[in-house]
């Protein structure tokens, strides 16, 4: 049987020595190469590497028109390349050193589009936002508990729980919900440092964040994290601490009575009024990778990125260990040497951090990214890259500093999804989106996920957790640049007030969860 190379194998550049297997490769399969035959040797499956040439043994493999990775040994033409015959380019890499070819072209990641880049909008789209009184704006309205330490998590939990039955909050129209936000530190750590720094930092994020209409602190009262800290840097005037107030139901019912006291006027606040979208703050994560997200989900996010940050908006780019590979893609849009520097010091930072551990960040794609055809973090980092769309990177910040910087700005967290969004979340994102092709279920309260599907066939499969559809961009039905536009219109709704899939299911209070820096002690 012969099949047209096209139907058979997306190549992403025209350079590149493989192709993404549209469908699953049987050995003996032959591709029309144009004037030519490619025989399969071996099965491929659906997203995984096909060599559409002869690579020899420590040759660079290209994907994106981008190095990802060197072969182990000859592969021939038709053969599947992944774990078993090509490596990353960073075990062989000192900390510190340059990584891809300088020469190739700073735009090179993304898959190239059908249309330029859009220009400014004639008149600035707006979404339906809560204005706060300082002028800050949210896409939610929740009262947040928040526990200083762990010892205070099921104190928390149980405030919380109390207003979470049907018609409990009938009268406050216009508050989304009590929500707990809870941690597993606090204490067994030192009472200096950036662990400590970290964590506070944290926890004011999500006290100050504009999706918060008001906020009730709850501690133990030994802890190393002391609570009168955080409400004197927060302004609060209440402070409810167990083994001051006679234990655990005593200050649930305290609780429980300053959450009612909080909720009219949390409620008087949350009247939505059309603002413009440089009111939004969006943070963009990806989770459970495969071959597809760097060419449909990535690439559609990017799209509407440019369209924010067009309009005067924010989008916020994190996961350093996910970009390792493919910062020189970044620093070449740094809006000033010094922005690249930082970008650098904060990837140099990661590559000592895993050596002193005995790691390496090639470790990073996961059994599920490889599975999905993803073998080098190198190959994992060009697709990522693509989610910060083409606009200069403005500023780099910390792990859950306050993100003051209009436009694309990067944001230092670990790739684990929870804690890479609590960080951004943290820095006053107001909207996530999460593009996933293995799948996800994530949530975020207080600031909703709008999860993106690398594939149609996730979306249809996962139904009940996908908000977007990608895969159009697979079998042409839709251009990068149609379906990125198309999601620009559902980020505005999702800001208006529009539910998303994991806030229908009620998920999002697991998925608090604060960087731990520094020993446990």
């Amino acid at each position: 049987m012969t099949i047209a190379l096209a139907q058979a194998v997306v190549k992403l550049d025209p350079a590149d020595p493989v192709g993404l297997a549209r469908v699953d490769l049987e050995p003996g399969v032959e591709l029309d190469v144009g004037g030519g035959r490619l025989r399969v040797r071996e099965a491929v499956p659906r997203g995984h590497k096909l060599a559409l040439i002869d690579l020899p043994a420590g040759t660079e493999v290209r994907k994106y028109g981008q190095p990802i990775g060197l072969a182990t040994r000859d592969i021939a033409a038709g053969e599947h390349v992944h774990e078993h015959n090509l490596r990353s380019l960073t075990r062989s890499h000192p900390p510190g050193a340059p990584h891809a070819a300088d020469g190739a072209a700073a735009g090179a990641a993304v898959p190239p589009r059908d249309a330029p880049d859009p220009a400014p909008p004639a008149q600035t789209p707006t979404f339906d936002g809560i204005v706060r009184a300082d002028g800050r704006v949210g896409t939610r309205n929740y009262v947040a508990v928040l526990s200083t330490v762990n010892c205070s998590a099921t104190v928390v939990k149980r405030t919380a729980a109390a207003f979470s039955a049907p018609g409990v909050l009938d009268e406050y129209p216009g508050v989304d919900g009590v929500i707990a936000v809870t941690h597993g530190t606090g204490c067994g750590m030192s009472a200096d440092g950036e662990g400590l720094a970290l964590l506070r930092r944290t926890l004011a994020g999500y006290a100050r964040h504009p999706n918060v209409g008001a906020v009730v602190l709850i501690g133990l009262g030994c802890e190393v994290n002391q609570i009168s800290v955080l409400t004197e840097d927060l302004g609060l005037e209440d402070r409810l601490v167990i083994q001051e107030l006679g234990g655990s139901m005593a200050t649930v019912r305290r609780g429980i009575d300053q959450v009612r006291e909080l909720l009219p006027a949390a409620a008087a606040t949350a009247k939505r009024t059309p603002v413009p979208v440089s009111a939004l703050t969006l943070g963009l994560q990806c989770g459970g990778s495969d071959a597809w997200s760097g060419v449909s989900a990535n690439p559609v996010l990017g799209v509407a990125v440019d369209r924010l940050v067009a309009a005067g908006g924010t989008a916020v780019l994190a996961e350093t260990p996910e970009i390792h590979g493919a910062e020189h893609l970044l620093t070449r849009r740094a809006a000033s040497p010094e922005v690249a520097r930082a970008l650098l010091e904060r990837v140099a930072w990661w590559e000592r951090y895993a050596a002193a551990e005995g790691g390496n960040l090639d470790n990073n794609p996961s059994p599920g990214n490889r599975a999905g055809g993803v073998t080098t973090i190198e190959e994992k980092s060009l697709g990522a890259v693509a989610k910060g769309g083409s606009t200069p990177l403005r500023a780099v910040y910390r792990y859950a500093e306050p993100v003051t910087e209009r436009g694309l700005v990067f944001m230092d967290t670990p790739g684990y999804d929870p804690v890479s969004v609590t960080g951004i979340v943290a820095g006053g994102a107001n909207l996530v989106c999460f593009t996933t092709g293995r799948g996800s279920v994530f949530g975020c309260r207080p600031a909703p996920s709008l999860k993106l599907a690398s594939t149609t066939e996730l979306y249809r499969r996962m139904a009940d957790d996908m908000d977007f559809d990608c895969g159009a961009v697979l079998d042409g039905r839709a251009s990068v640049t149609e379906l990125g536009e198309a999601l620009f219109e559902e980020i505005r709704a999702v800001a208006s007030g529009r539910p998303t899939k994991s806030e229908e299911l009620g998920f999002g209070d697991e998925e608090f969860v604060p960087w731990q820096l520094g020993a446990v002690m």
